[in-house]
């Protein structure tokens, strides 16, 4: 009879369902989660796969079509830290897309110090990662803390949040274990200055927000932000901007395009409107 009460008890507790997604596939890997873009996601036949490391740039199809699933950014529920949070990944931001408040320059030179905490030192590489984006097409540099006033500092949470803009002191970054290159990228484009592109003021004329589709609560994350475009295009491949599926709350889209043919809320790369806003927002040559 022990025993048989034992093998009743392990079979209640030893498992603990995750998500219930009819034809799901998935791998004995940790997050973050990418999913298979050839399915329709309307039809249940979605295929998702897991990367234990989380070093690729890429957030994968599913920030496209399969957005009702919980993302690194969207996860300020569980963040655990007690800071005011707003679209999901913004910590106490400014009503503006570019912020006036940007990092300084030392001797005309736009470095910005990073610092590291000892439980994130094990995802240096994807950081790096996440910089080499930057670098590589604006003239903002990272280096290593040594004793500056102002620096970034990554902390580890459960999701990814930032501030906007340059705010002084230690800047915290949060960096969850389920963000990767993409997600970081998207997140020092915040700390630099940068809002979501689908806050911009006009951006009604480019996307419609279906929000009966929103879940609620959540609505404050799709408002307008008044704001300096910089006379700048509206780019639907921003890398700040929200996917389809974003804060869905019946697996309907929440936001669709007025431009057929066109895919939003991509994690792969910086757009060249990306990269035209950062050289212009910091007076790169």
């Amino acid at each position: 009879m022990v025993w048989f009460l034992i093998f009743i008890w392990f079979v209640q507790v030893g498992s603990v369902p995750i998500a219930n997604f009819p034809n799901s596939t998935t791998s004995n890997s940790t997050f973050p989660a990418t999913v298979d873009n050839s399915t329709n996601p309307i039809n249940n036949s979605t295929n998702v796969t897991f990367s234990a490391t989380g070093s690729t740039a890429s957030m994968g199809p599913r920030h496209r079509q399969n957005d009702w699933f919980k993302t690194p950014e969207t996860r300020e529920e569980d963040l655990q830290f007690d800071l005011a949070i707003m679209e999901g990944d913004i910590l106490v931001s400014e009503d503006r897309l570019a912020v006036k408040s940007l990092w300084p320059e030392n001797e005309g030179v736009t470095s910005i110090p990073y610092k590291i905490n000892d439980d994130l030192m094990d995802r240096k590489e994807t950081m790096l990662a996440a910089f080499k984006m930057i670098s590589d097409q604006t003239c903002i540099l990272f280096h290593e803390y040594t004793n500056e006033m102002n620096y970034i500092e990554f902390i580890s949470g459960t999701g990814c949040a930032s501030y906007v803009g340059f705010q002084g002191g230690a800047q915290p970054l949060y960096f969850g274990r389920a963000c990767n290159v993409g997600n970081l990228c998207h997140e020092l484009m915040h700390a630099l200055g940068l809002h979501h592109e689908h806050t911009r003021p006009d951006r009604d004329q480019f996307v419609t927000i279906q929000w009966d589709n929103v879940v609620s609560g959540k609505e404050d994350n799709f408002k307008v932000k008044e704001g300096d475009t910089q006379d700048l295009p509206y780019d639907y491949d921003s890398i700040m901007h929200y996917g389809m599926y974003y804060f869905s709350s019946n697996r309907n889209p929440t936001i669709d395009s007025k431009k057929s043919g066109v895919q939003i809320g991509q994690r792969n790369h910086l757009s060249p409107l990306d990269i035209a806003r950062l050289n212009k927002l910091y007076q790169c040559e």
